[in-house]
């Protein structure tokens, strides 16, 4: 009977002893579990989906200061490709130019005045004229703030009976207005804009 009540006794404890150990080994894996949970759910967060073309395409979080120069180029790229774009189409015109407007100070928009008192807009609604820029390059010095720029590029003008190749060359400061919105992606400001050269390279007959 004593050897009886050992065995259950000796029992007792090898069970006990599993439970505490298989009580253990889930503690283990429900930290191991939670800890790589929460990893995951941070690296998620540091994920961006950028919808380009109807593709989802993975970006990578990472702050405006990070990348001041690169944000700053394309910030410039796209106002002087709103601003010089245009169609013999006074709605699309009007479009563009509202869109440029919102990247940019009163600079652009006393620009912009100057060519709309000069008919410019109309004559390339009446004409049918189409004009379009490609950059060559955009200088950004991020040194001392607000950012200084120069706009290096080429506009191609083109009408019933020729095609213009100008060159243009602007130049002016960029400010960090600290927020982001739909009218302005990276929330910079164009400041003191000023063309320094637009003359013609080349004209060709259609």
């Amino acid at each position: 009977m004593f050897h009886q009540l050992k065995n259950l006794d000796t029992a007792f404890k090898h069970v006990r002893l599993f439970s505490l150990v298989l009580i253990l080994a889930n503690v283990i894996i429900s930290c191991y579990a939670l800890f790589y949970a929460l990893n995951f759910a941070d690296a998620a967060q540091q994920r961006v989906y950028i919808i380009s073309d109807g593709k989802a395409i993975e970006a990578f979080a990472s702050s405006k200061k990070d990348n001041i120069a690169v944000e700053a180029r394309d910030h410039i790229k796209v106002f002087h490709n709103l601003f010089f774009t245009l169609s013999p189409d006074d709605k699309a015109i009007t479009e563009n130019l509202k869109r440029a407007l919102y990247l940019a100070d009163n600079s652009a928009k006393s620009q912009y005045d100057n060519l709309l008192e000069k008919g410019y807009y109309m004559q390339v609604v009446s004409a049918n004229i189409s004009q379009d820029i490609t950059p060559d390059s955009i200088v950004v010095n991020t040194t001392n703030y607000p950012y200084y720029f120069r706009y290096y590029g080429k506009q191609r003008i083109v009408r019933s009976t020729s095609i213009a190749t100008r060159s243009l060359i602007t130049e002016g400061y960029i400010r960090d207005l600290q927020e982001r919105s739909d009218n302005n992606p990276h929330g910079f400001l164009i400041e003191r804009w000023t063309t320094l050269e637009n003359r013609d390279l080349e004209i060709t007959k259609r």
